[in-house]
């Protein structure tokens, strides 16, 4: 039987990178069935709303969904697509992974970090106003109970995976009450886990680390805010913000994205690198219990750049989006 799986295209290199994943997807043989919804500035421009009931209804229905870049509308007066996906469908951890490949430019061999995010909390839950004309004020709002439960995700997600260490990022030193009420969170859960290496580093020591000595590290969990940094760092050291993918997870459903964005300077010209939303692709079959697929792409994924001959202008080279889509499905057949 088929899995029904909602599409959103998204907006900028979106359009070309979903179509690249679904013809990677397709070319397994994998039986899906895709119900296609608008979301974003595309969602605007057609039915005059950011994220259309339809496409939540949608997501609760299918339980699954993949997802291209979308366009931040805050500053024409549109809440941000993305966190009103992430409030309406329960979508509390966000997983990130940033893998290094042979062939891809990086100082970095080996890293394979997975970063994840609490995802409806901190100031990124959008509660800010002004004060008067000249201030402006943000709220950071934090609960144990989010915090408790993206913790034990978190570590029930880092020993199905077999990893062996995760560490909590922070800065519970000056925000001891909201940071240190994770902290504190992370640290009750994790003691349900003594089979998992479990230490904290402060954000910035954080970041200097990631850079200094990456594969010192496994799983790292963050608050939203700090976690967004982080895995846009992470996939930097790894190559390539185009290699970066990921899944946004609740109770009953998963919403799987790439890590980057909607790249507006190189939208439309099909020189976009579809891999991280190809790998997303792969992440979203494995969830689906179709692991041989899944691992088939990541490892055509590989050898395509591992071969070096066919690479995106972001891996040094000058392959279009088609002909990199071409090469992964060559490769996996």
């Amino acid at each position: 039987m088929a899995h029904r799986v909602t599409l959103i295209t998204g907006d900028g290199i979106g359009r070309e990178v979903i179509p690249a994943a679904r013809q990677v997807v397709e070319a397994t043989g994998i039986a899906i069935e895709w119900e296609e919804m608008l979301a974003g500035e595309m969602a605007v421009e057609m039915v005059g709303e950011a994220v259309p009931e339809d496409t939540i209804a949608s997501i609760k229905r299918n339980k699954v969904a993949i997802k291209g870049p979308l366009t931040n509308l805050v500053a024409r007066g549109w809440a941000s697509p993305n966190v009103t996906l992430r409030s309406k469908l329960g979508l509390f951890a966000q997983v990130r992974r940033a893998r290094y490949f042979d062939g891809v430019p990086s100082p970095y061999k080996g890293v394979d970090i997975i970063v994840v995010r609490e995802a409806t909390e901190d100031t990124f839950a959008g509660a800010e106003q002004k004060v008067g004309p000249d201030a402006a004020v943000a709220l950071k709002f934090v609960t144990r109970a989010t915090s408790e439960q993206v913790a034990r995700f978190t570590m029930d997600y880092a020993r199905r995976m077999g990893r062996r260490k995760v560490t909590v990022a922070h800065k519970a030193n000056i925000l001891k009450l909201t940071d240190g009420l994770f902290l504190e969170s992370a640290r009750r859960v994790a003691a349900e886990f003594p089979e998992l290496e479990f230490n904290d580093r402060m954000i910035d020591n954080m970041c200097f680390q990631l850079v200094k000595a990456p594969l010192d590290y496994d799983v790292i969990l963050a608050p939203n805010v700090y976690g967004d940094i982080l895995a846009d760092l992470a996939a930097g050291v790894a190559g390539s913000l185009g290699l970066g993918f990921g899944g946004n997870f609740g109770p009953e459903v998963a919403l799987f994205e790439a890590v980057h964005g909607t790249a507006p300077d190189i939208a439309g010209r099909g020189i976009a690198n579809p891999l991280g939303e190809i790998l997303t692709a792969s992440m979203m079959l494995n969830y689906l219990g179709e692991t041989q697929a899944a691992r088939a792409i990541e490892m055509a994924v590989a050898k395509v750049l591992r071969e070096g001959k066919v690479l995106t202008g972001d891996l040094g080279g000058r392959a279009t989006t088609a002909e990199m889509t071409a090469a992964i499905i060559a490769a996996l057949n």
